[in-house]
């Protein structure tokens, strides 16, 4: 299937209610508003959102005799006009008024489904049975949920609006702008002290984030003054592009074609092969100006020499696939059998060329047989050396580099070895509390990890053994990190949210330097966020979350990465970099809080995808501004190219 672009929230154009009303100018009112709605379901696609507006003034100029919220009830506290959004991404999809007059509250309890409590409209109840409590967010009867970045809420300060998901997509507008800041500056607190656990106080902010970091809890009062540099020298760059260039960016789908089967990940090369990792084996594809087709050899596990009968390592389908010397070797680790964990005792290695498995490595340290739970190349580049007999692991509370010759740099005796040890070369086993999930290296071999408590450590090229800085974590699991090749930029994945980091800060001495070089400081940047707007995030569903997030694929100095790509669900969502690092971009008007970005592309296939990933830099052609982008099904492969629409 093809691209779509971002579907921003729709305007809410239509009168119609919800619920049935007896009243007869109602009744023509919402005859009329749906004709309306019809008129414009054919169009292509629904407009970008104007403003909630639209609704009260089309009810106005209809003069309507609906009572004010005075004399409605003028003893209602927090009133609040709550809409919901149907129709999903169909042409007929718009708002509705599901309750023209409500009120919200937010209470604390330990419960949120089953039934109703008669006095729950007050704010700080607490529930009487005890146990763990939480913020939960109420509306009227029809909606009570956690509060929690799960329900995505979306700001809209000049409509006095907030969207967001509770079982659909709703919409609520407030009545004064005062209202709007008051309920927002209330969701923060409640959101705060339900993913920390503390009262939302300056006090407790330090302690969460570190007097360096509180730019990362008040963003107003952060320097983003190296944001500002980095939008500056990428315009001034050669070769890069201007607004109204990458406006007119479009993706067009180059081929697409389907697999021998259970596709699980993706291995793509540089120079002239990619791999498809899947249940049965190693499909070889060839890589062009275009994107990747065209199948080659296959190495088959079944009955092959992966998965042997009397292998110390009987291992499950490959989840992780590394390229080595120069594309053709590959490192192939598996999770241990029966464990439900990504850890593995050691791996297989490939011979690309003859397609048969030349040994099985055992990771091992002061004799004594350890897990690794991911493997990485020791720098972006690193597997164009046809030499590189190294590559980084990474455990729960160990980071190391593995070398595959013997501690005298020699080559070992594979033929007469059972199960040849690799060999801890370099890193740091930490006692305990680091819950490493993932990594990721630079162009130079810095090293970024993310942690389960969110946390993201930068290490030098030199030392494993203490992070020269630690960006604290916002309260969600960092399950996948990348960074780029000048190690200016990260960006962690979380499953509701991604989470860009610039590095740069300016020493004592006036130099700039990124977090992998020094301490930063207290001159830190805040981060920016980059999200689903609540339609999408519900269309997704709920079991689907953010995976993998990456940058576009550079490996020369000088050249800058140009998007960012990430999957969730039947989803591939892709991001202009350089319009997130600009600050004065639209995303970024009239939002509270940190910078949450929702201009993206969206790629829908009919399958859960398992992967995308942009080919490297070298593929892309004089007319795109992009190598192209490669999405994995479990059973199909598709290239897209991003180019300029005619």
């Amino acid at each position: 299937m093809g691209a779509n672009h971002s579907r921003e929230d729709l305007e809410l154009s239509d009168s119609e209610e919800y619920e049935e009303e007896t009243d007869q100018e109602r009744d023509e009112a919402e005859e009329e508003d749906f004709h309306d709605a019809k008129d414009k379901s054919s169009e292509r696609r629904p407009k970008t959102p104007s403003s909630i507006d639209d609704v009260e003034a089309k009810l106005k100029a209809l003069k309507l005799k609906y009572p004010t919220t005075s004399t409605q009830n003028p003893n209602l506290k927090n009133p609040v006009k709550l809409y919901l959004h149907i129709g999903g991404n169909t042409p007929i999809a718009k708002w509705v008024v599901s309750d023209k007059l409500t009120s919200y509250s937010f209470i604390k309890t330990s419960r949120i489904e089953g039934g109703e409590d008669g006095d729950d409209e007050d704010e700080d109840e607490e529930e009487e049975d005890g146990g763990d409590c939480w913020w939960v967010l109420k509306v009227g009867s029809k909606i009570k949920v956690r509060v929690t970045s799960e329900i995505q809420l979306k700001t809209f300060g000049d409509q006095r609006r907030v969207d967001f998901v509770s079982k659909g997509v709703w919409a609520m507008k407030f009545f004064s702008n005062e209202d709007y800041k008051v309920f927002v500056a209330k969701f923060q607190d409640c959101l705060f002290e339900n993913t920390y656990g503390f009262e939302s106080t300056e006090q407790n902010k330090v302690k969460v984030y570190g007097k360096d970091f509180i730019g990362w809890a008040n963003p107003q009062a952060a320097d983003d003054s190296m944001w500002e540099d980095a939008e500056d020298s990428l315009l001034k760059s050669p070769g890069s592009e201007t607004p109204a260039a990458r406006a007119s960016q479009d993706l067009r789908e180059e081929f697409e074609e389907a697999s021998n089967g259970g596709i699980q990940s993706l291995a793509l090369g540089a120079l002239d092969n990619s791999f498809l990792v899947g249940d049965s084996g190693i499909q070889v594809v060839k890589n062009f100006a275009h994107g990747i087709h065209g199948k080659g050899v296959f190495v088959n596990f079944n009955g092959g020499d992966y998965k042997k009968s009397g292998s110390s390592m009987v291992h499950s389908t490959p989840k992780k696939a590394l390229l080595m010397r120069a594309e053709t070797n590959m490192l192939l680790m598996s999770p241990m059998r029966d464990v439900g964990k990504p850890h593995s005792t050691g791996l297989h290695q490939l011979d690309i060329e003859t397609g048969k498995i030349v040994t099985e490595w055992r990771f091992e340290k002061d004799g004594t047989d350890i897990t690794m739970r991911d493997i990485a190349n020791d720098s972006k580049g690193a597997q164009l050396d046809p030499s590189g007999s190294t590559f980084l692991g990474l455990d729960d509370n160990r980071l190391c580099r593995w070398d595959m010759r013997d501690r005298k740099g020699m080559v070992q005796d594979i033929a007469n070895a059972s199960t040849p040890v690799l060999n801890w070369t370099q890193g740091h086993q930490f006692s305990r509390g680091t819950n490493f999930q993932c990594f990721a290296s630079t162009g130079d071999g810095s090293i970024v990890v993310g942690s389960i408590d969110g946390k993201i450590r930068l290490y030098s090229s030199s030392s494993m053994r203490q992070a020269k800085t630690a960006f604290p974590g916002l309260g969600s699991p960092v399950t996948h990190v990348d960074v780029t090749f000048d190690g200016k930029w990260i960006l962690g994945t979380t499953d509701t949210y991604l989470i860009l980091i610039c590095t740069l800060f300016t020493d004592k001495d006036g130099k700039t330097k990124t977090g992998f070089g020094g301490r930063m400081g207290n001159r830190i940047s805040a981060p920016r966020l980059l999200k689903l707007n609540p339609l999408d995030s519900h269309l997704a569903g709920v079991n689907n979350k953010f995976r993998n997030a990456q940058f576009s694929w550079v490996t020369e100095n000088g050249k800058q990465e140009r998007h960012l790509v990430a999957t969730v669900g039947k989803f591939s969502v892709i991001w202009n970099f350089q319009q997130v690092k600009n600050g004065s971009h639209e995303c970024y008007r009239n939002q509270e809080g940190l910078k949450s970005c929702y201009c993206y592309k969206i790629v829908l296939k009919d399958d859960s995808i398992v992967d995308s990933r942009f080919m490297h830099d070298k593929f892309a052609v004089t007319d795109s501004p992009e190598a192209p982008l490669v999405i994995a099904t479990p059973m199909k492969v598709s290239s897209f190219s991003i180019s300029s629409r005619r």
